[in-house]
């Protein structure tokens, strides 16, 4: 599939891989519409992807509030005509011991849950119109087992993941293509505050790359880099008490956490 001259919506679009897809798609001359809470990024990085000659918009957007995300995507609809392909890459996260966090799994859940629901079910009135379009939804290949000291960041990504799944299977008779991209650890603002080791940390544009490139082929999951696909497949089958076992050798002594 060619992404010339198709009508996209990007969320997260001001950070991390969110930034990098979108300074990717502009050369691809896709019509580009750019959401995020941080406008003042969006308007500067809009202002650089307009040289690629093709149509640029920024909308501010709180993908936490169900009003915030009816209203951007109706802009954004009028603008355009229509929207073909959206990508939901909004995403935060927490790691840290559970209990007296509340505020932070909420904005978690909020944001990498309910945000992505809130989007999906909003583009999906004309989708299913239109019998036609694509949803990509950011996830995280974290969605594979409950890891220690990131149970909301896990179970957020767990959530998104099968709801993905569910959606690709229930949409194929409206013909909406449903396409989960789950990254492992990639070099951006959100991992620069990784106190840990993450193993075969990638470089944002390359990840970018390989996102474009599996929506261009229409993949129904986008996973990478392989070794951690590798790894989490391994994870999600052990036995729990090995399971239990190799993560308790991850935390840190008692007393930290």
């Amino acid at each position: 599939m060619e992404l010339k001259d198709k009508n996209i919506m990007l969320t997260g679009a001001s950070s991390g891989i969110g930034y990098a897809l979108a300074k990717k798609l502009a050369k691809e001359k896709c019509n580009l519409a750019l959401a995020s809470r941080k406008i003042e990024i969006l308007e500067d990085l809009a202002g650089e992807l307009r040289k690629f000659g093709k149509d640029i918009i920024v909308v501010k957007c709180d993908v936490r509030k169900k009003d915030d995300v009816k209203k951007t995507i109706l802009d954004i609809k009028n603008h355009f005509g229509k929207i073909d392909i959206a990508i939901f890459n909004s995403g935060i996260s927490y790691r840290g011991a559970v209990g007296g966090n509340e505020d932070k799994y909420e904005q978690i859940i909020k944001v990498n849950l309910l945000g992505l629901i809130y989007c999906v079910e909003e583009v999906l009135k004309d989708f299913k119109k239109n019998k036609e379009g694509i949803i990509a939804g950011v996830s995280s290949l974290a969605d594979s087992r409950g890891y220690p000291l990131s149970s909301y960041y896990s179970a957020s990504k767990a959530g998104a993941s099968k709801y993905l799944e569910s959606l690709r299977v229930e949409l194929r008779p409206h013909k909406i293509k449903v396409l989960t991209i789950k990254p492992g650890f990639v070099r951006t603002p959100m991992t620069d505050k990784n106190e840990f080791y993450m193993p075969f940390l990638m470089d944002v544009d390359k990840a970018a790359d390989i996102i474009i490139k599996g929506i261009k082929k229409e993949k129904k999951i986008i996973q990478f880099p392989f070794p951690i696909v590798l790894g989490s497949k391994i994870l999600k089958i052990i036995p729990n008490s090995l399971y239990d076992f190799l993560m308790s050798k991850q935390l840190p002594a008692k007393k930290s956490y």
